[in-house]
């Protein structure tokens, strides 16, 4: 039988036992020749899958488009988000690019530019590689980027993490506002709340109120959290409802914004247990603050939000008292400590070591009700040193409070701290503050790394602050900086090689600064003038 009529089973089974052992087929180069004869008669044969259904046009993004310069600044940048990241103490001169993206991304959102449509593919897989550049991406992608995610599986986090608010109906428009709220991807729904909030408070309470009872456990967690923006007394009654909601984590999070309500009836359900515990002792030989922590956590406080099991390693008591003095007014503590201002109150004595407990608390409360006041008490002065006088020394702590001062005082503060104890414990303080660095505090940091050099430490003890100050600092500095690029002799005692290390790392800082204010120039459609990481830095801020 000639092996070129047979069917393609019986060639495939000739293939898998053998010609010897299926003779019929015939010999082995004609079982090739008819396997060959089948593949084409295959192929020939083959019928189009249906086509599928043609995807929609994207929606329009209206915004201007990117200067042409910017536009090859960011492909550029695209282009070096695959390189490995560079750890602590990296060697080299140039600038990290993959570093500067986000801070492109920051800039080109802030001035609405939009995203090229040949760049998107591009942004996106970046995006999906690295989460902290996704908030930025995406808001910077735009209705386009929305529009290819739901077309690749591999964007879908787009779905889920964008703000989708190029794509919002008006929020005026009611019928628009409750087909979204119904059909909408949950990112859209949240986006859209918020919109509908800042526009009318109570439709969006009533835009949430209505779907609320069939929402899953984690969507309410979320819709919840929305509510942080704008967060006014009238929201009081939704989140008292919320109060025996079915979910812990819900329950939890409603009884956290309504002590950020200061007048809510939870707030004052908090004081009057809060000043149960704490009051102020006259009997000694001066004031000190008296701390009876409670001995129960009953049903009433636990429908309050307060968290009956400690976390490993924390006493009950302690940990209740935590969050009753946490959730109490502020005001508060005044009247029930004699009249005495928040720096006072923070400076009295604590009886039986539980300052550390109490201040911890106060440290949380001034957060969540945003309190300058109170946040400068328990900062202290910034030239004291830490862990002594009042307030806090947790370094964590200090940066939540900072995040609630103004901008200048937040930054002279840091400066007024790293003037007085250098670098090594600012790191998490720097990250508060607002980019650019204004120029008391990078001067201040610029000191501190030219002290660090002349002392002969490796810079990459520094690497942390480096890494910030490149990313941070406003390059009007790295004039100042031109000294500090030379390689410094070798002093008495100095870690060997450590001149040549501090030479490249302060290279790689005046060359990213410069970058950093070319970036900006061309995002801003000013001229370029053919700057480089090696050109004279401009004056511009960036």
């Amino acid at each position: 039988m000639s092996g070129s009529t047979s069917s393609w089973e019986e060639l495939v089974t000739s293939a898998l036992l053998g010609t010897d052992r299926r003779p019929a087929v015939g010999r082995p180069e004609e079982l090739l020749d008819a396997a060959a004869t089948q593949t084409v008669r295959r192929r020939a044969g083959l019928v189009p899958a249906p086509a599928g259904v043609r995807p929609q046009a994207a929606p329009p993004d209206e915004r201007p488009a990117l200067p042409q310069a910017a536009r090859r600044r960011l492909a550029m940048l695209l282009a070096d988000r695959s390189a490995p990241a560079h750890a602590g103490g990296r060697r080299g001169s140039a600038p990290d690019l993959g570093e500067l993206l986000p801070q492109w991304l920051a800039i080109a959102n802030e001035r609405g530019l939009r995203a090229p449509s040949e760049l998107l593919p591009t942004l996106l897989d970046a995006a999906r590689a690295r989460t902290d550049l996704r908030p930025q991406a995406l808001t910077f992608a735009g209705p386009g980027g929305l529009w290819l995610a739901r077309l690749n599986p591999e964007w879908r986090f787009a779905l889920r993490g964008a703000s989708g608010s190029a794509a919002l109906p008006d929020p005026g428009d009611a019928e628009s506002v409750q087909l979204l709220w119904e059909e909408g991807l949950f990112a859209e729904r949240v986006a859209l709340l918020a919109a509908v909030r800042a526009y009318d408070p109570e439709a969006g309470r009533a835009l949430l109120a209505a779907t609320w009872a069939t929402e899953r456990a984690e969507d309410r967690l979320m819709f919840l959290d929305s509510l942080r923006d704008g967060l006014a007394a009238a929201d009081e009654p939704f989140l008292e409802r919320a109060l025996a909601d079915r979910s812990r984590n819900v329950r939890a999070t409603a009884a956290e914004l309504l002590s950020a309500l200061p007048g809510s009836a939870l707030a004052r359900r908090m004081a009057q247990r809060a000043t149960s515990c704490v009051s102020l002792d006259r009997t000694g030989d001066g004031p000190l603050v008296s701390v009876e922590a409670p001995h129960e956590c009953d049903a009433a406080m636990q429908r309050d939000g307060v968290a009956p099991r400690p976390p490993a390693g924390r006493g009950e008591r302690s940990w209740w008292l935590g969050q009753l003095v946490e959730s109490a007014p502020l005001d508060t503590w005044p009247a029930r400590l004699g009249g005495r201002t928040a720096r006072d109150i923070v400076a009295l004595p604590v009886a039986d070591d539980w300052g550390d407990e109490l201040h911890a608390a106060w440290c949380r409360t001034a957060v969540r009700q945003r309190d300058a006041e109170w946040s400068r008490a328990l900062l202290g002065a910034p030239s004291a040193p830490p862990g002594e006088g009042a307030g806090t020394a947790s370094l964590a702590e200090r940066a939540k409070l900072l995040s609630i001062l103004a901008e200048d005082e937040r930054a002279a503060w840091v400066a007024g701290f790293i003037s007085a104890h250098g670098l090594s414990e600012a790191f998490q303080l720097l990250g508060v503050c607002v980019v650019p660095w204004a120029g008391a505090l990078g001067r201040a940091v610029v000191d501190a790394l030219e002290i660090a050099r002349d002392a002969g430490s490796y810079p990459w003890s520094f690497s942390g602050v480096m890494g910030l100050a490149e990313r941070c600092l406003d390059p009007s500095e790295s004039p100042r900086l031109e000294a500090l690029t030379a390689t410094p002799p070798e002093g008495e005692g100095a870690s060997p090689g450590a001149g040549g290390y501090w030479a490249e790392a302060f290279q790689r800082l005046v060359a990213t600064l410069r970058l950093r204010a070319a970036m900006r120039d061309e995002l801003c459609g000013w001229p370029a003038r053919g700057l480089s990481p090696h050109s004279p830095a401009p004056r511009r801020r960036g």
